[in-house]
């Protein structure tokens, strides 16, 4: 059959292609059919040959994807299900495995665990796709964590620095702040060239659309991508949604990118994943989870590194958020995160109830390898400030008793009363390195020493003007900074 050039792109043409490369031979194909569907899941009959997290095609038009292998049928978990599906719906292997769209195009978009647009936009054209599930970096892969990740946070930034291709922690009670904490975190990086990515995991639609418009009334949504599964979605999608926000941010590690992906949270998703192996009849172990919760987070959070520059240079720092019940840290899941990250953020209760936002308690907040990306002038800083704090509060302690104090004693709970107004912080509000540096210097150098803690906010505000001057840089010499800081400061305190 002969077809004109300006028929080439014509169903005809193709037509014609696909008869001159048919060749007559014996083709096998496997075709299983639904035994059972429902609460997400389906038993299917007939597919010897099935692979686990193999995509699986239904002629209803629903996707499904391989989980569970028995020795007669196959638990799949549903992807997309129609309203046709039923019992003896024909079902066919496709030998492939489930992929996400990845690149560029997803910056500023809101997606769900598939790929597919949730913001009434088009659907992304990316030229790239990549496994949701894929293996961590190997070890001669990777560098240590050597460049900081600025989060806005006085107390964090800090005390508690955190790395670029760390894992962080963030856990508490409901209501505490962390996810405030974190979006602020993802509010923080505008301008610094990390390419952010929120997961949303078994969320209500409020909480969905607040946070989506947090991030654009702060500019924040041009530099990430929100990956959302909500509460009523299937326990399947909310499975995937950690993976699939991660595999996003991957791509973007291994083109030498910056990368931060928050999953919030991850208790939700080891819900999601019981409620899934309990449908799919896995074993249960402790509370009910299956005995690979453990594995699911930790081949997640591996993924998140820093790689070597002989692999890209490129980094993916994770904080995974998880919920406490009655503050009880100890509890299943927590204590599964703690093991597997490099350190963790303790949202307290009581310190929120008595107003010390960010509620961050600093006695059980710990970063195990942020300190060595810290910023050298930052960490001689604030060398001596989680110390001088928790001395600080076991003095505290004492004076409720009441008594007559010793002057120095005094002066030591004045100096950490102002330390502890000084850590309070607003939220959606992050601040520049050079601000943290600034107060650092005043406090140290003992210029709001005397200053009555109602006045400790208008010396902020005297230091920010200060930096807005444009005359102080982190690389200045020190007495330059004390310089400029204390004549700020003067007068404030009612110093002649």
């Amino acid at each position: 059959m002969d077809v004109r050039p300006e028929q080439a792109d014509s169903p005809l043409a193709m037509s014609a292609a696909l008869l001159r490369d048919y060749r007559f031979g014996l083709r096998v194909a496997e075709q299983g059919h639904v035994v059972s569907v429902g609460d997400g899941v389906a038993w299917i009959e007939g597919l010897p040959s099935a692979a686990m997290e193999e995509m699986l095609l239904m002629e209803d038009g629903s996707r499904a994807m391989v989980y569970h292998l028995t020795q007669r049928m196959v638990g799949a978990i549903l992807l997309r299900q129609m309203p046709a599906l039923t019992a003896g719906t024909a079902v066919h292997p496709s030998g492939l495995r489930l992929t996400i769209p990845v690149g560029d195009p997803l910056i500023g978009r809101v997606v769900d665990p598939l790929g597919a647009p949730l913001d009434a936009k088009p659907a992304p054209h990316c030229t790239s796709r990549r496994l949701l599930d894929g293996p961590a970096p190997p070890i001669v892969a990777r560098d240590t964590v050597h460049r900081p990740l600025y989060t806005g946070n006085k107390i964090v930034d800090t005390m508690i620095p955190i790395g670029q291709g760390q894992r962080q922690l963030i856990l508490g009670d409901t209501g505490t702040g962390k996810s405030t904490l974190a979006l602020d975190t993802v509010i923080a990086q505008q301008g610094r060239n990390v390419f952010c990515v929120v997961v949303l995991i078994g969320q209500n639609r409020a909480t969905v659309v607040e946070t989506i418009e947090a991030l654009q009334a702060h500019g924040a949504l041009a530099h990430s991508v929100v990956v959302v599964a909500e509460a009523t979605a299937s326990p399947g999608l909310k499975f995937l949604a950690p993976y699939a926000g991660c595999a996003i941010a991957e791509h973007w590690m291994h083109m030498g990118r910056n990368t931060l992906v928050i999953y919030d949270d991850l208790t939700t998703h080891a819900q999601a994943y019981r409620e899934l192996s309990l449908l799919l009849r896995h074993p249960p172990g402790r509370e009910a989870y299956p005995g690979d919760v453990f594995h699911i987070h930790a081949r997640l959070l591996e993924r998140s590194t820093c790689l070597s520059a002989g692999a890209g240079g490129g980094s993916m720092t994770a904080l995974p958020l998880a919920e406490t019940e009655l503050g009880e840290i100890a509890a299943f899941i927590p204590t599964n995160l703690i093991s597997i990250t490099d350190g963790q953020l303790y949202l307290d209760h009581g310190l929120f109830a008595g107003g010390f936002l960010p509620a961050i308690d600093i006695r059980k907040s710990v970063s195990r390898i942020g300190g060595k990306a810290q910023h050298p002038r930052i960490k001689e800083e604030a060398g001596r400030i989680k110390l001088d704090f928790l001395q600080f509060l076991e003095l505290e302690t004492f004076t409720r008793f009441g008594g007559r104090l010793e002057a120095e004693t005094a002066r030591k709970i004045h100096r950490g009363r102002v330390l502890r107004k000084l850590l309070l912080q607003d939220k959606r509000d992050p601040k520049s390195i050079e601000f943290q540096l600034t107060w650092l210097i005043a406090y140290n150098e003992g210029l709001l020493e005397r200053m009555p803690l109602e006045r400790i906010d208008e010396a902020l505000e005297r230091l920010q003007r200060v930096l807005a001057g444009g005359t102080l840089a982190v690389g200045s010499g020190r007495a330059r900074w004390v310089e400029e800081i204390g004549a700020a400061l003067r007068n404030l305190a009612g110093d002649p």
